[in-house]
């Protein structure tokens, strides 16, 4: 049963498509096995932005690896490793991990440009992500090789990028983009993909630049416009996967989790999840059959969707609420969600990625300075992230220091609680910080005592 690539037993995994189709086999393995190894205690864990099974492998590994240690000796624990199509930037290091998980940054273009062209890592991953679109992949990367002047070519540009994410309006995965319903209607699509393309690229470039030189001012040139666009298209890219996280949490994860209740009843559930993936376990309470309590906590590290996501109401539009409104009801237990101040991807580049039109100006600032660029301060609360706050606008709900939520029985048993983790998470580069700084046995502890393992 022991996995060689797995610090712990036993384990195993789930696969899922795009679509929230799973992996037959593997589902029934773990439906077949869970009783007979006298599982009490099943903690599942879905990874957010990543290239491939082998790094997500290697994390839950590394996660999972100072639990059988901190556990009660009367604990019976098993792990399931999710594994859905999500990819990350091969430029984006990952705290601890082989400099080889990432890509070495493109070299210089022949023109003497910045070298903002994709790595052949990247380029792998775009195609493997977003099958079908070679051609777009390929347009994409020649525009950031070349880096034409004038608008024309970055409105080219961000056609191409709203080609390559979008999916048909019947697809399985088109309802999934929201975080926040208005009227019982879905948000729509974000700025960045119906707004001008060369604003949005003007605006990601400032945010790049302020990261990349905290206190500079720039007063004489503006940001390359085309390092706004590459950003445009990571972030255009993960936006397609936080929609795709939903899709398979609600569609995929949240069925599995019914059968696994009727398969074995006594397993406890306890459901993990960092960035896309915390988003994909929450989705995961709204695919939950009707009559299944089996789910005895929610852990979400740096979650990378709507701090709003659970709020019956929006403090800026009370006709409007969370797509999971409510589904904290759904979980025997706490929802815990653990956040960060250093995590630069959702403090600076979520809240621009995520507005919707018509929250467009004033961002920058009318001097153009990018000195301690404040994006999440600038746009305010309404476009702001889990893992960058917690969650808002729940009544009721818990916060406590990461001290705090590891004295004994001080996490509450049930509700939302929110976890300031920035005591360890605050280690990474520009551009995501601390965003995947979530390997610590304090992290751990805090799933443990979530669903109170015994």
């Amino acid at each position: 049963m022991a996995d060689p690539e797995m610090s712990v037993s036993p384990y195993w995994e789930l696969t899922f498509d795009a679509d929230g189709d799973t992996d037959g086999r593997r589902r029934d393995r773990l439906l077949a096995e869970v009783n007979p190894l006298e599982v009490r205690d099943l903690i599942v864990f879905a990874h957010g932005w990543n290239n491939d099974r082998s790094i997500a492998t290697r994390l839950y590994s590394r996660f999972f690896a100072p639990i059988p240690a901190l556990a009660p000796a009367t604990a019976r624990i098993g792990y399931v490793g999710v594994v859905w199509p999500s990819m990350r930037f091969c430029d984006e290091p990952i705290p601890d991990f082989p400099r080889a998980a990432t890509a070495v940054a493109a070299p210089a273009t022949a023109t003497g440009g910045l070298g903002l062209g994709l790595d052949k890592d990247t380029r792998l991953a775009l195609l493997e992500t977003f099958p079908g679109r070679a051609t777009v992949v390929e347009q994409i990367a020649g525009l950031l090789d070349q880096q034409p002047g004038g608008e024309g070519a970055l409105e080219e540009f961000g056609g191409l990028v709203r080609l390559l994410v979008e999916v048909p309006p019947d697809a399985p995965q088109a309802g999934f983009a929201a975080d926040l319903l208005g009227d019982g209607e879905p948000q729509g699509v974000p700025d960045m993909l119906t707004g001008s393309t060369a604003a949005a690229c003007e605006e990601f470039a400032g945010a790049l630049a302020g990261h990349e030189s905290p206190g500079a001012v720039a007063e004489f040139a503006l940001p390359n416009p085309w390092k706004g666009a590459r950003e445009l298209l990571r972030q255009a890219t993960y936006y397609a996967m936080k929609r795709r996280a939903g899709t398979v949490g609600e569609r995929g994860l949240g069925p599995v989790l019914g059968r696994l209740a009727q398969a074995a009843p006594g397993v406890r559930v306890h459901l993990v999840g960092h960035s896309f993936g915390a988003r994909l376990v929450s989705f995961a309470l709204r695919g939950l059959p009707a009559d299944v309590r089996t789910v005895k906590s929610v852990t979400l590290l740096q979650g990378a969707f709507s701090h709003y996501a659970f709020a019956e109401r929006l403090p800026h539009d009370t006709g409007a609420g969370g797509a999971l409104r409510g589904r904290q009801s759904r979980i025997d237990g706490p929802l815990v969600c653990c956040y960060s101040r250093f995590d630069g991807a959702l403090s600076t580049f979520y809240p621009l990625a995520s507005r919707m039109a018509g929250e467009s100006q004033g961002v920058l600032g009318a001097d153009r300075s990018f000195a301690g660029f404040g994006v999440a301060k600038a746009l305010g609360p309404k476009w702001g992230a889990m893992g960058h706050d917690g969650v808002q606008a729940v009544p009721g709900t818990v916060k406590l220091t990461l001290a705090e939520a590891l004295k004994p029985a001080k996490l509450p048993v049930s509700g939302c609680v929110n976890v300031d983790a920035a005591e360890v998470v605050r280690n990474g580069g520009s551009p995501s910080g601390a965003h995947s700084d979530i390997c610590h046995a304090e992290l751990a502890r805090v799933v443990l005592a979530a669903g109170r393992i015994k």
